[in-house]
């Protein structure tokens, strides 16, 4: 399946939640959401009509796979994984995508959306202990150390998403130096870390895969 090249805000609309696939823009007032616009193709006057069982698990998928940036094949691979790992399916399935690079680079907070994230990436602009890597799928590993490349510091783009951290600071499981661009993987999360998609139902998801 081909990537989806259409306005991103249309799938924040579908799912009735910022995805935070705009970065900055998810914050402001032009905002889809913010604005209350109806989902494409429902009723503009809200009536919603009852969701099969089935419905709910694909939004769950869904909503997941965009928040993430992933395409079908690969969101399903990554379940797949998660599924021959020890342990409770969905809670893996939330682990391995944390791992990803071009995820760890947004929480680090060098870009400010996963998409941004996913081309700073692409174009070689991060090292993961000291080697260059372009590959966003790349998982890290605890005590794995992230740094935009030396040539790179100057960037804006990373200097201007970089002033997040001084708002919000990073995730628990990851320690960032601001002013050398670097930081490190401390730990996996658990579930119960992952606060910003609490409202993921990720057992959904496992239901979905199984039929």
């Amino acid at each position: 399946m081909a990537r989806y090249t259409g306005p991103v805000c249309r799938l924040c609309r579908a799912e009735g939640k910022k995805l935070m696939l705009k970065g900055d823009r998810c914050k402001s007032d032009k905002c889809a959401i913010n604005r209350r616009r109806p989902a494409p193709g429902k009723d503009p006057k809200g009536r919603i009509g009852k969701r099969s069982d089935y419905g709910i698990q694909l939004r769950e998928k869904q909503k997941l796979k965009r928040i993430y940036g992933m395409q079908e094949k690969q969101f399903s691979l990554f379940f797949e994984r998660a599924l021959r790992m020890a342990g409770i399916t969905g809670e893996n399935l939330f682990v391995l995508l944390e791992r990803r690079l071009d995820n760890v680079v947004y929480r680090l907070r060098f870009a400010s959306s996963r998409s941004q994230a996913r081309q700073i990436v692409l174009h070689g602009h991060i090292t993961v202990n000291g080697k260059r890597i372009n590959v966003p799928s790349c998982l890290v590993k605890a005590e794995d150390v992230i740094e935009v490349r030396e040539g790179s510091k100057g960037l804006v783009v990373i200097k201007e998403s970089l002033k997040e951290f001084g708002k919000s600071g990073v995730m628990p499981w990851l320690n960032l130096d601001p002013d050398a661009m670097k930081g490190t993987f401390l730990v996996p999360p658990r579930r119960s870390d992952i606060t910003d998609l609490a409202d993921v139902k990720e057992q959904m998801i496992v239901e979905y895969y199984s039929k």
